[in-house]
This record gives structure tokens, sequence and C-alpha cells, in this order.
């Protein structure tokens, strides 16, 4: 699976174009068909109730910002965002460890397999708790570093994958660490593509909760007060 990100490797930002076309393109393959509508599916109700605007921090190409009905993103990636304007998506060249957005301005701040990218996971964060309403929600899209989908990319990666070797996939606990430490407390939390990522059957429904065998989690955090 191929992703997109931030500033890769903890010091390095990404090569303009390593997530343009190639990245998008992935999608339409037999896997990127398969996968994308179960993730999308285990994010979009917990969107449900969050008040407006929306922003993706690492839109990348607008795929699921589009399928989300999320109008704002963000990202560095000159590239990716060329492709997110063809989809409709209001973007704007910035990264998530600094927001160029007001205090408390956003109902929704989506990181959808991004955080695994991004130089300063906790200022990411701990932006998103800035800009966010008392009565906003935080969507992370997740590929843990526990999963079968997990192990599976890091194996990638050591083997020299030109993404996954520049990631770095948190376990849960490292997520809720980090959650918690930029003032957030989860309050839902969904689970899809349970089969190995080697084995890509069938469609199946995303399930609410977590579980751990699941190769890709959603979680919704609020703001603490």
């Amino acid at each position: 699976m191929e992703r997109k990100g931030e500033r890769l490797g903890g010091a390095t930002p990404a090569p303009p174009n390593l997530f343009g076309e190639r990245y998008d393109a992935w999608y339409d393959g037999p896997v990127g068909r398969w996968a994308f509508p179960q993730e999308c599916a285990a994010r979009r109700p917990l969107l449900e109730g969050l008040p407006q605007p929306w922003l993706e921090v690492g839109v990348g190409t607008g795929r699921f910002a589009a399928a989300l009905g999320v109008r704002y993103g963000l990202d560095p990636a000159p590239a990716a965002l060329a492709l997110a304007r063809r989809r409709g998506i209001a973007v704007v060249q910035a990264r998530g460890e600094e927001l160029p957005l007001q205090s408390h301005s956003l109902g929704a701040l989506l990181l959808i397999v991004t955080l695994c990218f991004v130089a300063d996971p906790l200022a990411v964060l701990r932006e998103g708790r800035r800009v966010l309403r008392p009565d906003g929600g935080l969507v992370l899209g997740l590929v843990l570093a526990e999963s079968p989908w997990g192990r599976w990319y890091r194996s990638l990666a050591q083997a020299g994958h030109p993404y996954y070797c520049l990631a770095h996939f948190f376990t849960r606990e490292e997520v809720a660490g980090l959650l918690d430490a930029a003032g957030f407390v989860v309050s839902r939390e969904r689970s899809a593509l349970f089969q190995p990522p080697t084995e890509v059957l069938r469609d199946e429904p995303a399930r609410e909760g977590f579980e751990g065998q699941a190769g890709f989690s959603a979680i919704l955090a609020r703001p603490r007060c």
C-alpha cells in the first residue's frame, strides 16, 4: 500500500513528487479499489455530528477528503495538492506542525495515515488541539505497528520500499500516549481490513471498537476540557 505523508523520516522533507500521481494511481489498482471504500466506511461515522469546517492535514491527492465530504486540505507536497485541487478541495501548502489557522477555528481535523510520516507527531497533535473548537474532534486513520498490515509494511520498509522506509508505525499504546500528551481523550474507535494483506479476498463491513487484528484503525478523539 503506497501512502502519503508530510515531512518524512523525522528529518528530511519528502521529494516534492513522491506522493503525486504514482501514489494516487495505487488506489486504481486491485488492492486500492478493495481497501479504499472499507477505510472510508471505518471513519465516516466518526465525522457524524462534528461541526464544520473540516480540514484534512496531509490531504495528499484529496481522495479521502473528496470521498468524506471534507472541503479543505493541507499538505507540503505541491504535486499532490495539484491533484487535490482537481477533486475540488480548497488546499494550502503547509506543514502540520505549523497550521496557518486561528485557534478554535475547526470542527474536525483529519489525519489519515499521516501521523506515521510527520517529523514531530506530538507537535502536529498539539496544533490540532489548538485549532479545534471545544465541541470538535480529531479523526485519525492508522495502520498500527502490531497489526498484520503494520508488520507487513515494516517488512517492506526493511526491504527498502521508497515510502515505508521513511515511516514510523506506532503501536496503539504509543498513539494513546501521544493523544493524552496533546490534550485529547479517545471517545470512539472503529476497525477495518481484517484479512491479511497478502490474502485480499472479499469486501467486509467495518466494525465498531478496536480490534487488534484489523489492518486499519480509526479513532475519534475529543479535546480534553
